[in-house]
């Protein structure tokens, strides 16, 4: 064997090597075990210190204009933004609330406009209230339902407060 084919040897070998270190898994170091998750307190609580992650989602599959949205903010105001909700789109706002038994909202579309409402409330990124309706389009305003193309999900928002 000449020196120029070990030498070509060697370096197909050291190829071998690097190409062959490149496709194995390397080896990690290891963790420490981690920490127990922390015991969740029950939400029936009367911690009044406590505040709850409130997460408020709706959407309208169809078309539908002049969306309103109106939710809790906090434990005593309400709070309304128009979006834009067109197909597929998902509005989404976040709060906390003491008492997470008061969290509601309400979605609303313009008349005569139709679509498939959904709205869903989550308390610290768990589902307690959703809702489903589909809206028809109409010709005339419905008189003897004021609420026609409104959907709510959770508490009312017009639940006076208790010192009022």
């Amino acid at each position: 064997m000449s020196s120029t084919s070990r030498g070509w040897l060697s370096i197909v070998a050291a190829a071998a090597l690097v190409v062959g270190s490149q496709l194995t898994a390397a080896t990690a170091l290891a963790d420490p075990d981690p920490a127990p998750p922390p015991t969740p307190v029950a939400s029936d609580d009367a911690n009044p210190q406590l505040l709850h992650n409130i997460t408020y989602r709706a959407r309208a599959d169809g078309t539908s204009r002049g969306a309103v949205v109106a939710y809790k903010i906090d434990d005593n105001n309400v709070n309304s933004d128009q979006p834009t909700l067109l197909p597929g789109m998902t509005f989404e706002v976040n709060t906390v609330l003491h008492d997470p038994k008061k969290a509601g909202m309400e979605l609303s579309i313009q008349w005569p406009y139709g679509s498939n409402l959904h709205c869903e409330i989550l308390v610290d990124d768990q589902i307690v209230a959703q809702a489903d309706q589909f809206i028809a389009p109409r010709l005339f305003r419905p008189k003897d339902d004021p609420l026609y193309g409104t959907i709510q999900c959770g508490a009312p928002l017009d639940t006076p407060a208790p010192n009022a």
